[in-house]
Parts: structure tokens; sequence; C-alpha cells
């Protein structure tokens, strides 16, 4: 049975418990991060952190633990439930006021944060890697403010179904007639010696895999250029990929049913994937 952290304590998971009136439950009222572990040690915690600190700023949102701590009890999450490769979930609301209200709850009413681990043998090593993705394309339908890693998560989990449905892995939902991002991770074409990825803006969240991806590929020599594609771009392109903390970087091999290149990944996408698991492991925490 895994041990989670609620509010201070590590309890066995079946013993932790949430108020009904919590505003994450009732209103969506929280933010998240998703760290993943190999090795035993954190990937880009401190991108993570640093992100957590902003998505809380700008929900007007006061952390209820420091980001030092925060550290120890990813750390201690770790070791007690022994994850090697896998994921630590993090998520802090507003709290539980005692009653239901759309306006904000007093400033003193405690924050909720909660964590918990996800244990995924073989996460570095995962076979979708060899064979790639295939998406489909759908309308972006969310809240105007996706900088925010808010737990509003209703329409890219319905992005993932209608994928699912139709036989696919993933969706790239478009806005405007230009590709935003996946359900839950950011997206990327590669044409010719040129990386292709949408700019940051609140349109999309700003990765922090992204982040480290684009450092790495313009430290190996690789041209970046950060704006919007459409679809049928896309379809054009050499290879595409995507990046995401739980998917580190991941070939894109089909677009609404049509194959890029041969249908298989590409050497791009296999070259940054290489590069991001080396530079990640050697500065984890």
């Amino acid at each position: 049975m895994r041990t989670v952290y609620l509010n201070g304590d590590y309890l066995p998971e079946t013993e932790a418990k949430v108020s009904i009136f919590d505003r994450g439950f009732l209103m969506a009222d929280g933010v998240y991060e998703v760290t993943s572990v190999l090795d035993g040690k954190l990937i880009d915690f401190a991108g993570h952190a640093a992100r957590l600190e902003r998505s809380l700023s700008e929900l007007e949102m006061r952390s209820p633990i420091s980001m030092d701590d925060l550290l120890e009890v990813h750390r201690e999450l770790v070791r007690v439930n022994e994850i090697d490769e896998g994921m630590i979930y993090l998520q802090i609301t507003r709290g539980a006021p005692g009653d239901r209200d759309f306006a904000y709850p007093p400033e003193d009413t405690e924050p909720t944060i909660v964590l918990f681990t996800q244990n995924k043998p073989g996460l570095a090593n995962s076979p979708a890697a060899q064979k790639g993705m295939k998406v489909i394309s759908i309308a972006d339908e969310r809240w105007g403010r996706r900088d925010i890693k808010t737990v509003q998560l209703l329409y890219p989990s319905m992005g993932k179904m209608m994928a699912k449905a139709a036989g696919c892995d993933d969706a790239w939902m478009v806005e405007d007639g230009a590709v935003t991002e996946g359900t839950s991770n950011n997206a990327y074409i590669v044409k010719g010696n040129t990386i292709i990825t949408r700019q940051l803006s609140n349109d999309i969240l700003h990765g922090i895999t992204r982040a480290a991806v684009l450092r790495f590929a313009k430290e190996a020599q690789m041209k970046v250029e950060e704006r919007p594609f459409t679809i049928a771009e896309a379809q054009e392109a050499d290879e595409a990929f995507i990046t995401s903390a739980s998917t580190f970087v991941m070939p894109v091999v089909e677009i609404d049913g049509k194959a890029l290149g041969d249908g298989t990944p590409g050497s791009v996408a296999a070259r940054l994937r290489e590069i991001y698991l080396d530079e990640s492991r050697k500065a984890a925490v």
C-alpha cells in the first residue's frame, strides 16, 4: 500500500481524506505538478517548483509549504514507496472553508496539499518511443489561461477519449487554425533541420520538459523556431514529437490518418530523447 502525503502527514493511501467542501473538489480551484523519478531521483524538480510558485501566484493562492520542504517530501515519498522509475503527483487547492461559495474563502483558510507516487517501471525505456504515437486534431475548447497548471482537466480528458475512440494515442488541439498543444503535452514538428513549436503565451502550458528540450536542442546546434503551425503543415513535416514530464520526448508518426515520412520515429526526436534522458539523469536530485 502506498504512503501518501496530506497536509503535513504521511499516511497510508486508504486513510487520507479530504473534505467534501474542498475547493479543488467543488470548483477545480487548485494547481498541480507531476515530477518524474528516474533511478530514484527527481527530474527537473527546480523547474516544477518554480512553475508551481507561478501558478499559485497567478491564482492568488498561498503555498502551505516552502519549496525546500517540498523537495524533502518528494524525496521521502520516493524512499518509503521504493520508487525507482515513476512519478510524483502534487496538488495544492485553496482549501476547505466549510461550505460552498463562489467567492474565495477567507485568507486564513488553510490550503490543502496532497502528494502521491505512481510506480512506473520501464518509464525511460517505453516501447511507445520505439514505434511512435498517432494523434488526431480536435478543437481547443479550454479556458484562456492554459499557462496556469490548474486541475481543470475535463476537456483534455475528453480529448484523450476522442483519440482513443479514433484508434489513436492522443489529440492535438487547434485554435484559430493553428495547433496549440497536445492534451497533456507540448507539440513539435521538424522540417529539414528546424524544430518548430508554438511560442509561449497564455495559450499553452509553459512546459518544464519543453524548456529543457529546447535548450538541449540549441546546445546541439539544432535550429529552433517558435511559432504557430497548422495541421496541414504538420502533415507535410519530416517528423513530429511531443514532450511532457511523463513521456520525455515521444515521436509522433501519424496525424489525422496521414503518416509522417515513412511512418516510423524520426532521428531528431530519437536524438533529443537520448540527450534529454542523459542530461536529466546527470542533473537529477
